[in-house]
């Protein structure tokens, strides 16, 4: 097989908040609908879908966890430098996020934090 792309889908319980919170991170809108609200990260446009958690799960038709709880994925988001690390840090919480782990050194090399956002979608902040 040979996808032609590769895109997220996740859940979340209110659009405008998570519209409004991935908005105010700098991520790039990429379409908005009744069911769902749409981003494009990074370099390459990888598409983040945003479903209304009764769309999704209505279907896919499958139990979908509760990210505040678990997590099928964490999402790993580069920046340039420690100090761009700690400015995502501040526009995470600004904007309405949670840090889960604060900005640190760990191993040789390697700077970052974990952040959630309103519904517990997981991501990391990374510098290396």
């Amino acid at each position: 097989m040979k996808p032609k792309k590769i895109w997220s889908n996740f859940t979340v319980s209110d659009l405008d908040r998570t519209t409004k919170f991935y908005t105010a991170l700098g991520f790039k809108p990429n379409g908005r609908n009744n069911d769902l609200t749409s981003f494009l990260i990074s370099e390459d446009n990888f598409i983040m879908h945003f479903f209304l958690k009764e769309v999704l799960k209505a279907n896919v038709e499958i139990d979908i966890s509760d990210a505040h709880i678990a997590n099928e994925i964490i999402f790993t988001l580069s920046a340039e430098c420690k100090a761009e690390v700690d400015q995502w840090a501040k526009d995470v919480v600004q904007a309405g996020g949670k840090i889960v782990s604060e900005p640190k050194a760990f191993g040789e090399g390697y700077y970052g934090f974990v952040f959630s956002d309103p519904d517990g979608h997981k991501f990391n902040v990374f510098y290396m």
